[in-house]
């Protein structure tokens, strides 16, 4: 009966230490108002089996239940129904342009670079349920795989297919897959624009200079976050193309220009990550998903509802049955 009731006013409570003094009282009064007459005999007198009399305390018990209940309505029961509306106020749009170049296929990432990205890119991708992601692939050339959108499977389902291939030229073009990014992102309205710009090389090739691109992004007020994926030193990395079609692997010195990738993060106002293991490479994911929140606005609606009255109507029910008894059946005894 009682659940999901609150009480307003709890000290009220506390009178009901004032129940037991009574109980007290009233079998003190009892006994003094008990008296007693001592006869040799019961000879003469007509004896009776009425009940009645042991039954008068019954009055005291409904007195003592009506002050209970009037003092829980006096701590002011109510039942409270919460219910919310989210409300995003102020959303992000992300680009996340990577890098499918040949070397994305090293092993110092488990199972390789590219799989071990595809893996912490999907968990960030999830964690941003209010925000619009899409997608860049580069390599010697530049495309977009997907762009921006709030439908969330279809961004997960397109980084799922991302694959090293041929159709993309060769090499490493870290200005045009920057400069793509910029473009699928200018014309947005957000109050804050991201791109998350990975590689795990060197600026080889394409016709866009990546400072030229990082000014771009400046000028539409694009804010780009930079990582270089790699271990340090030496990994096992695609090296030739075998008859068959699969790579032969050697050991090939990591070689990423974290000076351009520290310079464009720099001047966007973003910042760089070197991630040379998967760990490292969540705890980046994790640090740019802290950076870039986005303002979700809750409203609260509370809907109280009184009980008290359902219990003063009991406490009055019981002091009137109380009357009642006493001017009735229990006349003769109290």
């Amino acid at each position: 009966m009682l659940e999901g009731i609150e009480f307003l006013n709890k000290e009220f409570f506390t009178l009901l230490l004032l129940l037991p003094l009574a109980v007290l009282w009233y079998i003190f009064r009892y006994k003094q108002q008990t008296a007693e007459l001592k006869i040799s005999t019961l000879k003469g007198f007509k004896l009776t089996n009425s009940l009645l009399p042991k039954f008068k305390h019954v009055l005291f018990i409904l007195r003592l239940i009506a002050l209970t209940f009037l003092i829980t309505a006096l701590a002011r029961p109510r039942t409270v129904d919460i219910s919310s509306k989210t409300k995003t106020t102020r959303g992000i749009d992300i680009v996340m342009a990577i890098d499918v170049s040949a070397s994305m296929l090293a092993k110092d990432l488990k199972p390789n670079r590219l799989e071990a990205l595809k893996k912490v890119a999907s968990e960030f991708i999830k964690g941003r349920p209010n925000d619009r992601i899409g997608l860049v692939e580069y390599a010697g050339e530049s495309y977009t795989k997907t762009p921006i959108t709030s439908d969330k499977s279809i961004v997960l389902r397109s980084l799922a297919e991302i694959r090293y291939n041929t159709i993309i030229e060769g090499g490493t073009a870290i200005g045009m897959g920057l400069a793509t990014a910029v473009n699928r992102l200018k014309d947005s309205k957000a109050k804050s624009k991201v791109i998350i710009l990975l590689t795990d090389g060197v600026n080889n090739s394409g016709a866009i200079n990546p400072k030229i691109a990082s000014e771009l992004a400046v000028e539409f007020g694009i804010k780009t976050y930079t990582i270089g994926l790699g271990t340090n030193g030496m990994a096992l990395s695609p090296i030739r193309i075998k008859p068959n079609g699969d790579f032969h692997y050697g050991r090939v010195q990591v070689e990423i220009d974290e000076a351009l990738l520290k310079e464009i993060a720099q001047v966007t106002g973003g910042k760089y990550f070197r991630a040379t293991n998967n760990k490292k490479l969540v705890e980046i994911y994790d640090a740019i998903n802290k950076l870039e929140k986005t303002e979700v606005e809750e409203f609260k609606f509370y809907n109280y509802e009184e009980k008290y009255r359902w219990f003063v109507w009991v406490a009055g029910l019981l002091l009137l049955t109380e009357l009642l008894l006493r001017i009735t059946i229990f006349r003769s005894f109290v």
